[in-house]
């Protein structure tokens, strides 16, 4: 008889957070330099750091390094000067660990920015101190607010050329706060910063006295990251295997990740859409089986019975409130952890539209949502955002086109099992496929079942 392991654990945990802003705000500057302060670039990173600023530095000869290269790796970005694709690095404190998103500035890349930023627990929006606030600025902001990003930390970078100036961070902290609290922020942290200079970064530093708030290192260690452990449980299946799995080598194994909650051996569930009920017999991973996993892990679960099980459907908790599956209309479930997802093949929803063909009404779409696909059409287009002012513009002839946000009604061949985006992303998000080019076109954020 294998003796049971349990997942590995310890003391600090993870924040994931992206970075927006305009062309030239310093994104990628503050990155590097952030990662420089704190230690989290290697002695070879950072001798090739110096070599790829002799080379394509954008800073002035007085700085040994430029610190946007080490996020802007690509050749067209180091000759541009500019972030176009979405790059991700890593460090640790000793608070916690940090994955960070570098995403682009351009409205041209904004489909890079949703995808960077679609996992974040925080974004950092830069904001040039010399230009003031930019319709990016605005843009990147309300499309974190539909990406449900809890935490926003709005650096007002380039300092040192406004000479320090407390009046100007002020003016531009008191002309975006009012934007802000329109969507729906958990938290909104104002720091004045120099990335250049390393001033309110990883070190307090000594140009701004006047500021008494954290630094940009500090706000990071402290801000809470929402854990999906903290949501209803669920299991989105993957693959069905068909190994043995100890004494119940008859039974199959459903492979997946969980996306929200935790899940023990003996624990009742639900499988969805067929309404079927089980017990959790045994959970392995390739390491060997564990009694209990979190959101988050990737494992095989085996059931107590032989059910028909198959990709895209959906194990939740059996619970109270289980005879309710698909009847909550209204969206949000309140935080239960036994709250039930909704079950619909109609449902409204936020999307940002990345193709160059605009959107049809009625074309045939597929959807891919959690490991289901099926097609999809657009029956209707509520309203368009207008990401400058947050007005909705609804008018009959109304056009969805590229880097357009609007809201939508959308019926599907088959039901999809979900929850409202505001309650668990993972299971709350899809995307557009275009069946005749195979690209994907757009990106969506549920918003309720349609009845």
């Amino acid at each position: 008889m294998s003796a049971e392991v349990t997942p590995l654990t310890t003391s600090i945990d993870t924040l994931r957070f992206s970075t927006a802003g305009s062309v030239d705000d310093g994104k990628s500057t503050l990155i590097g330099r952030l990662l420089f302060d704190a230690q989290g670039i290697l002695e070879d990173q950072l001798a090739t750091l110096k070599g790829a600023t002799i080379k394509h530095g954008h800073v002035d000869t007085g700085e040994p390094i430029d610190f946007s290269l080490l996020t802007d790796g690509l050749i067209a970005e180091r000759e541009q000067g500019i972030t176009i694709d979405v790059a991700y690095r890593y460090f640790t404190t000793a608070q916690r660990r940090f994955i960070i998103a570098d995403t682009p500035g351009h409205e041209q890349y904004t489909r890079n920015m949703v995808t960077g930023a679609s996992t974040a627990h925080l974004t950092i929006i830069l904001v040039d101190a010399t230009r003031g606030l930019t319709i990016q600025s605005r843009r990147h902001a309300a499309i974190a607010g539909l990406l449900k990003i809890p935490h926003v930390v709005v650096a007002i970078n380039k300092m040192d050329l406004v000479g320090y100036a407390e009046d100007v961070f002020v003016r531009l902290r008191d002309e975006f706060a009012p934007f802000l609290a329109q969507l729906g922020f958990v938290e909104v942290t104002f720091i004045p910063v120099s990335a250049l200079k390393g001033e309110m970064l990883a070190n307090r530093g000594a140009a701004m006295p006047w500021f008494g708030g954290p630094t940009l290192l500090e706000t990071l260690e402290t801000t809470h990251a929402h854990q999906a452990v903290e949501q209803p449980l669920r299991f989105a299946v993957q693959r069905v295997a068909r190994s043995k799995f100890g004494a119940k080598s008859e039974l199959r194994g459903y492979q997946g990740r969980l996306d929200g909650g935790a899940i023990t051996v003996g624990e009742d569930v639900l499988i969805l859409p067929s309404m079927a009920e089980a017990t959790i017999h045994s959970i392995q991973t390739y390491a060997g089986p564990i009694t209990r996993a979190k959101a988050g892990e990737v494992v095989t679960l085996v059931l107590d019975r032989q059910i028909d099980v198959s990709r895209g459907d959906m194990l939740v908790t059996r619970g109270r409130g289980s005879e309710n599956v698909g009847g909550n209309c209204g969206g949000t479930h309140g935080g239960r952890l036994d709250a039930p997802p909704m079950i619909a093949d109609k449902f409204t929803a936020d999307l940002c539209w990345f193709d160059t063909t605009p959107l049809e009404l009625n074309r045939r779409y597929w959807i891919k949502h959690t490991t289901r696909s099926t097609r999809a059409v657009v029956e209707s287009i509520d309203y368009r955002l207008n990401v400058e002012t947050l007005d909705e513009t609804v008018d009959a002839s109304l056009k969805v086109q590229i880097n357009d946000i609007a809201r939508v009604t959308l019926a599907c061949q088959q039901p999809l099992v979900f929850d409202a985006y505001a309650d668990n992303r993972a299971t709350g998000c899809f995307i557009l496929i275009d069946d005749t080019t195979n690209r994907t076109v757009a990106a969506g954020m549920i918003g309720r079942a349609n009845k």
